[in-house]
């Protein structure tokens, strides 16, 4: 309401990253999610926000952070919250967000419910309330789990009063090979368009100073698009007014910082900014327009869609001059390779040899193009933007189709390429199967698929495990189960009967006294644990033949080798 004074600016951080399953895999960017996030948001220039963080904490902790953080609000206050974890789905289709000691088969009791998130946010008087989701639904659906790959975050989150932006809505997955295990953590591709977005300013489109949430929002989708990730993120928005996420500083003629920047009304104690036409079921609210025109500032500084348009048409960022029209250089897409392999590969680590189809960088053009020596000039449907046509929320996001997205026009293409700048290989790609990954496991090969158009930088190749059934073992988790029928009398004498396990035939020990239906532990012939050492059990279920005793070799030591186990009940 006009006059009444601003509330608090309050941001909760959860981040996980190491859990203690290992049914869930480790992930490397929510801790450098979480620290780059906070230094822009409590960054009093920028996002002016008292800053709380919780990194690896267990489900009891977040519940009582989540709690803690809602209750006891005022109605002018503007609440962040930024989850950045696995989110889980059970086999009703609730939603969940894993903590440290989550337990995929106790997700009720062991992780967070998307359900008692929504609780706290409904019993909020905070009439604003902006809630980020970073999270990898890699593992969102446990067996027998019902739905297709979308997750329903808009149905479990949403409400009055509330913007969810989530990096994807759809069961995608953020597992990387074992090369990849030593590189330098860093933010995850959302969270780290936030971060740029508000760190430099570009995400105010409208260049007034200030960045809302439906700025913040175009400028990620954009951000992703141009950079060539899969991903698609999406926003729902049901807000009463223009919510103000950010400030930019005023620049001079120059670019540079004026120095002290007049205060802000969105940020400062100050009247609460006009509120906007409410959009109660929008996925995605309207571009706002700005409230306020600075008076005697210099012309600001031009944000990043901006500054592409010019080097893509023809003119040099910052002076203006004429430059030899480019091409637009995009990522190459993904590809998704799926393999066989057998429960001993799976189970204990492999390497292959597998051949892809795939695009290189041409050599006669070096990814231009264009013949050598002749001329490039700009697209004139596009204005060497490679993009034309309304995006998700306004924003031109389609694909030139006179150009296909490469921002020139080249009159005389490249004979080898036929002008895309890149020419199709095979090449054998050799890679590590670690021991412990199970069925469905994808595995990302950064940099491993096709170079993109004009010479752009390659994405990622994915290698999905298809693990075939053994005609014995069964697996569940990191345990193998064996089922056995043995006869009467050996179960009452005891003795040793053969069985298979991943190492090869083993000889195990029967306890004189066995009773049909008990179970011998055999330790570390299982799986090997994924993300730790050791390995799982092989559980050997015994039941005991109730006929007449039969015949057969079922004494001694097996094959003689000495090689017996002993099995625990």
């Amino acid at each position: 309401m006009p006059g009444s004074p601003a509330g608090r600016r309050d941001a909760l951080l959860i981040a996980t990253g190491e859990y203690e399953s290992p049914a869930l895999t480790p992930l490397r960017s929510p801790r450098q999610d979480c620290e780059g996030l906070a230094a822009v948001l409590r960054d009093p220039g920028i996002g002016g926000f008292a800053v709380q963080q919780l990194v690896d904490a267990k489900s009891y902790e977040v519940k009582r952070a989540l709690e803690q953080f809602f209750r006891n609000r005022g109605r002018e206050d503007l609440l962040l919250l930024h989850l950045s974890c696995h989110g889980l789905k059970d086999d009703e289709g609730r939603l969940y967000f894993a903590t440290q000691d989550t337990d995929k088969d106790l997700p009720a009791s062991t992780a967070v419910p998307a359900a008692f998130l929504h609780d706290q946010m409904a019993r909020c008087r905070a009439r604003t309330i902006v809630v980020l989701l970073d999270c990898c639904y890699s593992g969102a659906f446990l067996p027998g789990a019902k739905g297709d790959d979308y997750v329903q975050v808009k149905e479990e989150l949403a409400g009055h009063g509330r913007a969810i932006l989530t990096a994807t809505n759809r069961t995608e997955y953020a597992w990387e090979g074992d090369h990849l295990a030593a590189a330098a953590p860093q933010p995850s591709r959302f969270t780290g368009a936030l971060i740029e977005g508000l760190r430099s300013g570009d995400a105010d489109a409208d260049q007034d100073g200030r960045i809302t949430v439906t700025e913040l929002y175009d400028y990620v989708y954009e951000h992703l698009h141009h950079a060539g990730a899969r991903q698609r993120p999406r926003m729902w928005a049901d807000l009463e007014y223009r919510v103000i996420l950010a400030r930019t500083p005023v620049r001079t003629a120059s670019g540079a910082p004026a120095g002290s920047a007049a205060p802000d009304p969105a940020l400062d104690p100050a009247p609460a900014p006009a509120p906007e036409a409410p959009s109660p079921s929008a996925e995605s609210a309207p571009r706002n327009t700005p409230t306020a025109v600075r008076e005697q500032t210099a012309p600001p500084q031009q944000g990043l869609f901006a500054r592409l348009k010019d080097a893509f048409n023809g003119a040099d960022p910052g002076t203006g001059l004429p430059s030899v029209p480019r091409r637009l250089a995009r990522r190459g897409q993904d590809a998704l390779v799926r393999m066989e392999f057998p429960l001993a590969e799976t189970a204990l680590g492999t390497d292959k040899d597998i051949e892809i189809d795939t695009a290189a960088v041409c050599d006669q053009c070096q990814g231009a193009g264009a013949a050598v020596g002749t001329p490039v000039y700009p697209c004139h449907s596009c204005s060497g933007l490679g993009t034309s046509g309304p995006g998700p929320t306004g924003g031109s996001s389609l694909q030139c189709s006179a150009c296909d997205g490469s921002g020139v026009r080249i009159p005389s293409p490249c004979a080898p390429c036929a002008g895309t700048g890149r020419v199709p290989v095979r090449r054998t790609l050799t890679v590590r199967i670690p021991g412990g990954v199970d069925h469905g496991t994808r595995i990302q090969f950064a940099g491993q698929s096709e170079v993109g158009p004009g010479g752009g930088p390659p994405g990622d190749l994915y290698l999905e495990v298809i693990e075939l059934p053994h005609p014995e073992l069964a697996r569940q988790g990191d345990d193998l189960h064996l089922t056995r029928r043995i006869p009467r009398a050996l179960a009452r004498s005891g003795g040793t009967i053969e069985v298979t396990t991943l190492d090869g035939p083993k000889s195990v020990r029967i306890p004189a006294g066995l009773r049909s239906g008990q179970t011998l532990r055999l330790a570390e012939h299982g799986t090997m644990h994924l993300r730790e050492g050791g390995r799982g059990d092989l559980l050997l279920h015994l039941d005991v033949d109730e006929g007449e005793d039969e015949g057969g070799d079922w004494g001694g030591d097996g094959d003689g080798d000495g090689n017996e186990c002993v099995g625990r009940a």
